[in-house]
Parts: C-alpha cells; structure tokens; sequence
C-alpha cells in the first residue's frame, strides 16, 4: 500500500497554526458533530449520521417546513466515573455531546413516511421520494 502525500504542505501548516477553535486541538469542532453520508436510490434518499456511544434515545428528529433537524442531548458522564472513586482518567477522547444538524429537503419528499433507525452506532434516516404524477397525454381531434 503506498501512501500519497499533498505537496501542498504550507496551507496544511498555516491551518494547524490559525484555527478557529479557542481550544489547544486543532478542529476540536469537528469531533461533536457526526459525519453524514447521504446517497440518493430511485425512490429515496438514505442518510447515514456516525453517533457511535448513543442511544436512540438520545436523539431527536424533527421536519420542519421543508427543514430536516436531528440533534441529540447527552448527558454528562460525570455520574459513571464518580460511583467509583478508587479510578480517574489519564486520558480521555471520547466525545459524546449535544450537537444539532440541520438540513433543507427537497420538495419532492414525502415527509408522512420518513423513517429512522439506529445500529452500531449509525443513525440511519430513510426520505422516500414522492411518487411522481405521471403527465396525462391527450389527443386533440382537429376539426
């Protein structure tokens, strides 16, 4: 396997050096808020949201005017490592916190029959499309 490096490597520096985040880890937004995949079938979109470490119960999903929101609310985990006080954390990179998604559907949607699920840890949303109306063909007798 051969590993292909960008020779564009000052833009990389400078990204690592000025970020946005007023945290010492470099795009620490990125860790709260989940990944999306969204594929597009003949009758349906299937979205495809990374939560690993969530509970479906966590999440919520809302459609809006035409607005598909999904967001989750986690509760800290303060009360697990404090029921055993003979432990701590030397290191600790599991990021589990709310965040909220949103995104504009399209109108060819049928909102009454979307459908969601959750599976090691893959919040999977199915958008059926709208059946679409066939254009009525008439003859026109000329007289």
């Amino acid at each position: 396997m051969t590993l292909v490096r960008d020779n564009n490597w000052l833009p990389a520096l400078l990204d690592d050096l000025f970020t946005d985040s007023r945290l010492d880890a470099p795009r620490y937004e990125n860790f709260s808020i989940p990944a999306v995949n969204i594929r597009e079938k003949n009758t349906n979109f299937v979205m495809e949201l990374a939560a690993p470490g969530l509970k479906k119960e966590d999440f919520n999903i809302e459609v809006e005017d035409e607005v598909l929101t999904v967001s989750a609310t986690v509760s800290s985990d303060n009360e697990e490592t404090n029921e055993n006080e003979n432990e701590r954390f030397t290191r600790r990179e599991f990021q589990y916190g709310t965040f909220k998604r949103t995104f504009n559907l399209p109108e060819t949607i049928n909102v009454e029959d979307i459908q969601a699920g959750y599976s090691d840890g893959v919040l999977t949303i199915t958008l059926p499309k709208k059946e679409e109306q066939k254009a009525l063909k008439k003859m026109v007798e000329i007289s």
